[in-house]
């Protein structure tokens, strides 16, 4: 028989994690849903197929009747909220996977919390943009108990994800650390793009050729950043798909790990001078990580948006 799933955290990754979940998850029982705004979570349930989601209003009630408890949010104050309500009950037996990118400590935070009252934590950020998400192809990055983590497995690899890259049996901070080394190599790509297309527009270059150097040379997530600056996608888009506020936190977590060990991670501070540019020009939860290019552009006397 398969276990209960209780899914918190509905933004534009949750959500194509949990269409993958519930279309190839296997599971004979509904998934329960909850969102901080129920009008999210009740609009992906009626896209589903009727009857394999259970939307919810209380995730204190909710995670009485779960086995599986998977949470993703936006950021280290939302984890902490979330799990307060969680542990209220007895959630001994229960197994928690945390899929948000938070600082290390956090985790471990978190984690002893959860082990403390009996339960069994698992973190597991994943690498990949909203687009891997909704097609299933995520990388997890599972750490903690092996035990916990076999548990998961079978809702990775052909469900939510492609692969992963697995801590077993170390402390659960270690994948947030790797998540955090991951997002500040993606920010600094976003960087050199940005700043890349706007000296090829200023000097004669043009864009369309930079394009085709970074397809022909890169490809892949280069070429995938490349079409949201090029397109002007970065300023039109309604929802980011990776909000400058989240960036700039998961560069502030990076940051502190540096430090940490005595080390720094310099290019990373001028891609968050530029987020905070993106923030104020476009709005922290609204402008988009692309939106460097934007912040690039005003830095060399041109307007944030582009003309595409």
């Amino acid at each position: 028989m398969a276990p209960q799933i209780l899914w918190i955290g509905l933004g534009n990754m949750g959500r194509g994690m949990v269409k993958n979940l519930v279309e190839k998850g296997n599971l004979d029982k509904p998934v329960i849903l909850y969102n901080r705004t129920r009008k999210r979570a009740e609009e992906l349930a009626a896209k589903l197929p009727k009857g394999k989601t259970e939307v919810v209003d209380s995730v204190e009630e909710a995670v009485k009747k779960a086995d599986i408890i998977f949470n993703i949010v936006s950021n280290d104050a939302a984890v902490k909220g979330v799990f307060d309500t969680l542990l209220k009950g007895d959630v001994s037996g229960k197994l928690f996977i945390e899929c948000s990118t938070i600082a290390p400590d956090t985790t471990e935070e978190v984690a002893k919390l959860v082990t403390d009252k009996g339960g069994q934590f698992v973190a597991s950020p994943i690498f990949g943009a909203p687009a891997a998400a909704e097609a299933g192809q995520l990388v997890f990055v599972p750490a903690g108990p092996k035990s916990g983590i076999e548990k998961l497995r079978p809702y990775i690899k052909g469900v939510m994800g492609k692969a992963e890259i697995p801590f077993e049996d170390k402390p659960v901070g270690t994948s947030l650390k790797l998540k955090l080394l991951g997002n500040s190599f993606i920010l600094n790509m976003v960087t050199v793009l940005g700043e890349g297309y706007t000296v090829a527009e200023k000097s004669g270059v043009g864009t369309d050729a930079l394009k085709q150097f970074v397809d022909l040379l890169f490809g892949g997530v280069y070429s995938v950043y490349s079409e949201r600056m090029i397109n002007g996608t970065y300023w039109k888009m309604e929802e980011p798909l990776f909000s400058a506020n989240n960036a700039r936190k998961d560069a502030g977590h990076a940051q502190n790990l540096a430090k940490s060990v005595g080390a720094e991670l310099k290019l990373l501070e001028v891609a968050d001078e530029y987020l905070k540019n993106v923030a104020e020009h476009a709005g922290g939860d609204k402008g988009d990580v692309a939106g460097i290019y934007g912040a690039a552009r005003k830095s060399a006397g041109l307007k944030y948006e582009n003309d595409a």
